[in-house]
């Protein structure tokens, strides 16, 4: 079993980060707004714009990334960017990942709720957000890269605060 850690993102592992994206499809998933090939130069301006981007790292290298594109004390908390490297997926290294940041979301932030959007068509990840207890809760008309009408699914997950807090 390969021991995972997670730690703040640090600029030297944004090459490698930018290698997750598989396809033109995969990115637009991940990261709607990017183009495909993702650069270290957008990467870079998601982490500036958004709160606690995180890595999961295993074996010397880093495996996940992720953010939060909404933060709220005492609200809720919503995660964005989530990229697991293409040879780790299905290993645990999304639940660590997810499981870090909802972490966060309680500890700084006192969330009482955690969201993640997906698009229809990105069936791995609604499964795994299902198995993570996320349930739908909207559903919001987009368009895809080619200009194609795809459905983001906004879900959330209620956490439970250690002690009652």
């Amino acid at each position: 079993m390969l021991e995972l850690r997670t730690r703040p993102v640090a600029e030297a592992g944004f090459a490698r980060l930018c290698t997750f994206a598989q396809s033109a499809e995969e990115l637009f998933f991940l990261f709607p707004t990017a183009s495909f090939p993702l650069t270290p130069a957008q990467l870079a301006r998601a982490v500036a714009a958004r709160a606690d981007s995180t890595v999961v790292e295993g074996g010397g290298q880093v495996l996940a990334f992720a953010n939060f594109y909404q933060w709220q004390v005492d609200g809720a908390c919503a995660i964005g960017n989530v990229m697991v490297a293409p040879d780790y997926r299905g290993n645990g290294v999304g639940r660590a990942l997810i499981d870090a940041m909802i972490m966060t979301a309680l500890s700084k932030y006192r969330a009482r709720e955690v969201r993640v959007s997906c698009f229809n068509r990105n069936t791995a990840a609604l499964l795994f957000y299902a198995r993570l207890g996320f349930l739908p809760c909207g559903i919001e008309p987009r368009l895809d890269g080619q200009g194609l009408p795809v459905a983001l699914l906004h879900l959330r997950r209620a956490v439970e605060h250690p002690c009652g807090q």
